[in-house]
């Protein structure tokens, strides 16, 4: 299936973003525990959890919840030397973290945003077993900012800082198993208003958040630091919600593709409205498939079955890239504990044979206009299975339903869950509130400002400027330049010589900020040759308990002094002493490749070329 190119104004494309980052504090929100990520193999111990959704302040359930709830499983938790009681949920949390306090006020000021006077944290019903105690803290910050695009500006709705979920490690039959070294860690959250019009405004718009972010020098880096939900709607569709986008590059194809799966829905219904379509009530099949060769429905207990009239060849339409509306059906039923579901657009298959679809129809008074759909599974998930698609199929009738889903890595998404509503929100009432004041905020530089000032001071090209500026060793490049490093040597070492490194698979994640400012200073000093940077790092990458000084050593690129380079070229140029005569000058781009080779990287470029000029010209 490719997606059309829609004219997304005319189909009503709203659209909003909300961007969670992770902020680069000493300790967590509410403890004094470190934000540093764990192995998971290093957990110490483990801690069990079985939640369950309460009451409201006004006595509401919220829908997410209660679907949540509705599977039982166990939560296992990872603990760490590191883990606190307050984490285990066996402590309450501590008062909020002031450093993250002063990050996200500065977030605020770069957002244009206006501040609330105090800040009220706020528990907000999580029992997925994201977090131990079956809730999320957050709190709001700041609301109606603003940020520009090239469509035009997008409102910046509300800025909250809150806690982020444990890690999920494994999914298994009868739960999940998550890690608590993530659990904890300062988050905010920015969400847009719904005035983003495309699917290139909306990436347009979350690059320039992140921009804002990483312009504090305060968030964290790598992958799962950052998390871009998009809700998306079109006239006659719903607002679904889309979660989990890891990559800014992947926002306009998940837009995309949602408005190509409510554009085919809205079709669906009105086809179904044409058929008079209506689903039928389910019925136990299970001796229709007594002598089944299926593999699957042979081992299950129980097999449901439900027609549904007027479906036929709608359940197999595909609506998005490989997704179809039976996908979505099957999305419902796995959220109940099935493994997913038949339906007789797709069999006769799966060692289902067409006397048995025949069976089937006649069985649960389909005719050749209808289609069935089955779940094969234990008594108990097999009923609450087929309940969950027959509830799908009517909301297929109506058309799009309101829904929160997650995002696949192709581009699609997938069914997750109810969109939540406010009956999942309540006070805090173990974390005083606190005052909150932009007035002695200084605002940082921005990263787009950071690449000019580069370009300008420093005479760096736009592209490594930008390298530079947006990357990892921001920090390094400005402590280097500080130090009175060449900005060109620092900058290229820094980017393009660690790129290259990487992509020979060189541990680069070994090199510390110390390693880079010695191989600096001696190179500078003249201690090391501008060519023997690489392969010292390559050393100190393989081996960073290594000094520069051992490190040269080890690489072969000790520095020598100049009377031993003009030793070597003299060798150099009297070994190839009838092509200098022959060919004098026009000898010299060989015999320097030459002369490179012999000494190896410990004398610097341009000093070898000086050298090598004047023996040749006393050749010639």
């Amino acid at each position: 299936m490719t997606t059309p190119d829609y004219d997304y104004e005319d189909l009503g494309l709203v659209a909003g973003l909300e961007i969670h980052q992770q902020l680069d504090t000493a300790t967590k929100l509410f403890c004094g525990c470190p934000t540093t990520r764990r192995d998971p193999e290093v957990a110490t111990r483990t801690v069990t959890r079985y939640l369950h959704p309460t009451r409201s302040e006004l006595g509401e359930i919220d829908d997410a919840a209660l679907e949540e709830s509705r599977v039982d499983r166990e939560f296992e938790y990872l603990a760490f030397d590191t883990t606190c009681l307050v984490e285990e949920d066996d402590e309450p949390p501590h008062r909020i973290d002031d450093e993250a306090l002063d990050v996200v006020l500065e977030i605020a000021a770069l957002l244009d945003t206006t501040t609330v006077d105090q800040g009220q944290i706020m528990r907000k019903l999580v029992v997925d077993g994201s977090n131990t105690s079956g809730f999320q803290r957050s709190m709001l910050v700041a609301t109606d900012g603003e940020i520009q695009t090239d469509d035009g500006p997008v409102g910046v709705a509300d800025l909250l800082l809150e806690e982020e979920s444990a890690g999920r490690v494994e999914e298994r039959e009868d739960g999940v198993t998550y890690a608590l070294d993530r659990l904890g860690i300062p988050l905010v959250e920015i969400g847009t208003k719904p005035d983003i019009r495309s699917p290139e405004q909306a990436q347009e718009a979350a690059a320039q958040i992140g921009m804002l972010l990483r312009s504090t020098g305060q968030v964290k880096r790598g992958l799962g630091t950052i998390r871009q939900d998009v809700n998306v709607s079109i006239a006659d569709g719903a607002r679904v919600e889309l979660k989990g986008v890891q990559s800014l590059a992947d926002i306009a194809d998940i837009v995309r593709n949602e408005v190509g799966r409510q554009v085919e829905l809205v079709e669906i219904r009105d086809e179904l409205a044409d058929r008079d379509a209506s689903v039928g009530d389910p019925q136990d099949v299970t001796d229709t498939f007594a002598d089944t060769d299926s593999g699957v429905i042979a081992g299950a207990a129980t097999v449901m079955a439900v027609p549904l009239s007027g479906f036929d060849g709608l359940v197999g339409r595909e609506i998005q890239p490989d997704r179809r509306l039976g996908t979505e059906l099957s999305d419902h039923a796995k959220r109940s504990g099935a493994g997913g579901i038949f339906h007789t657009d797709e069999l006769p298959a799966y060692g289902v044979t067409e006397a048995e679809v025949d069976a089937l129809r006649d069985d649960v008074g389909a005719s050749d206009d209808d289609a069935v759909a089955l779940v094969a599974a234990g008594a108990s998930v097999a009923e609450s299975a087929i309940d969950a698609v027959v509830a799908r199929a009517e909301a297929a009738i109506e058309g799009v339903p309101e829904e929160t889903r997650g995002a696949n890595d192709d581009g699609t998404s997938r069914y997750l869950r109810p969109l939540p509503g406010a009956a999942r929100m309540y006070p805090e009432t173990d974390v005083p509130s606190v005052d909150l004041d932009l007035g002695a905020v200084e605002t940082p530089e921005l990263l787009t400002e950071r690449v000019e000032r580069y370009v300008a001071e420093y005479g760096l090209d736009d592209g490594l400027a930008e390298q530079v500026a947006y990357g990892r060793r921001m920090p390094v490049f400005e402590t280097a330049v500080e130090q009175g490093v060449d900005p060109t040597l620092a900058a290229g070492t820094l980017e393009s010589t660690v790129t290259e490194l990487r992509r020979d698979d060189v541990p680069v994640g070994n090199l510390r900020e110390d390693h880079f400012l010695a191989v600096f200073d001696r190179v500078e000093s003249g201690e090391l040759a501008k060519e023997g940077v690489d392969p010292v790092l390559r050393t100190l990458a393989e081996h960073p308990e290594m000094s520069v000084e051992e490190a040269s050593e080890e690489a072969g690129v000790a520095g020598v002094d100049e009377s031993e380079v003009r030793e070597t070229i003299a060798e150099v140029v009297e070994r190839n002493g009838d092509q200098v005569e022959a060919e004098g000058m026009g000898a010299f781009s060989g015999l320097m490749g030459e002369a490179m080779g012999a000494l190896r990287g410990k004398a610097d470029g341009e000093l070898v070329s000086s050298v090598l000029r004047e023996e040749i010209q006393k050749r010639a």
